[in-house]
């Protein structure tokens, strides 16, 4: 892990920090699981090294299948067997349905269209079922060969285009392909084209975003003090989350208008604009959740 990242914010928090510690609540720490000793305020941060999913695995021998850990402020609880596993998820679902969410994926909102990030309960389900019925379904794959075929003879015009004695970004192209893939699947369209600023720019802006999301953040391990973002990720994701959402808000308003003008071309994002309604209504979606939701599938291109 990047621990450059937190050094010098912590040193500067320092005194705070201690402050904090001494005075914080310890109430009902004899009831948690076992775990290793941390170090005061930033508990076991700097304990897990280089590779924390294998010195993690390394401690169910000492304390047993379930470790408490503390990251920063963040007490966090690691499940190390598939038996306790199964006891936790099986029979304690609902207890631990919710996911941790990084402080930039909160930028605009973005966790709540998100079906891997957004809270549990009727609008996670919504998002559960356009996918499981309307997106990842066979019928619905199997009619996507010609336009994957589209994609990738696109792609190879691209390189052919720019190998005029120059080293060929090969990583980048087929990037690029897979997000017009991805964009044909769900509306219709190519979402870039080397050639076009503004397509780029949206390419750009995710790409960013991903960046920010997989930088360790300081306000992740200290909620406190995530109104300073010290880092300046947060503001970043906020600025290209933005651009990101003005662009595919182009793209929404456009297919509006089309339907009205009685153009609807029956696509992924026709069926989620029939999810469209009033936001008091648990199965309907807004305009804004589903240019979210839009940008939560792009993504996973890069993830």
């Amino acid at each position: 892990m990047e621990w450059h990242f937190f050094v010098y914010p912590a040193i500067i928090l320092l005194p705070a920090l201690i402050f904090a510690t001494i005075y914080s609540k310890r109430s009902g720490r004899d009831r948690l699981p076992p775990g290793p000793p941390g170090w005061p305020v930033f508990g076991h941060m700097f304990n897990l090294g280089g590779t924390p999913h294998r010195t993690i695995a390394e401690l169910e021998p000492k304390y047993g299948p379930v470790v408490w850990l503390k990251l920063g402020s963040i007490n966090t609880m690691a499940v190390l067997t598939a038996k306790a596993a199964s006891e936790f998820f099986k029979n304690h679902d609902l207890s631990f349905a919710d996911r941790a969410i990084v402080e930039t994926m909160t930028a605009h909102g973005y966790h709540y269209g998100s079906l891997a990030l957004a809270p549990y309960g009727s609008r996670w389900r919504v998002l559960r079922r356009i996918c499981t019925v309307e997106m990842f379904v066979g019928k619905r794959i199997n009619e996507t060969g010609g336009i994957r075929r589209k994609c990738v003879d696109d792609m190879l015009s691209w390189i052919e285009k720019d190998g005029n004695g120059n080293v060929i970004p090969v990583g980048r192209y087929v990037f690029l392909a897979s997000f017009n893939m991805l964009g044909n699947l769900m509306m219709s369209r190519d979402l870039v084209d080397p050639e076009s600023e503004k397509g780029m720019e949206f390419y750009e802006a995710m790409k960013r975003l991903m960046e920010w999301s997989g930088r360790p953040n300081v306000s992740d391990l200290f909620p406190w003090i995530r109104w300073i973002d010290l880092q300046g990720l947060k503001r970043r994701a906020n600025r290209d989350m933005g651009i990101a959402m003005g662009i595919a808000s182009g793209f929404v308003k456009e297919r509006i208008q089309q339907r009205k003008n009685g153009e609807g071309k029956e696509d992924f994002l026709d069926v989620l604009l029939e999810f469209e309604g009033c936001k008091g209504d648990s199965e309907k979606l807004t305009e804004t959740e589903i240019i979210i939701f839009i940008l939560v599938s792009v993504s996973w291109i890069k993830n």
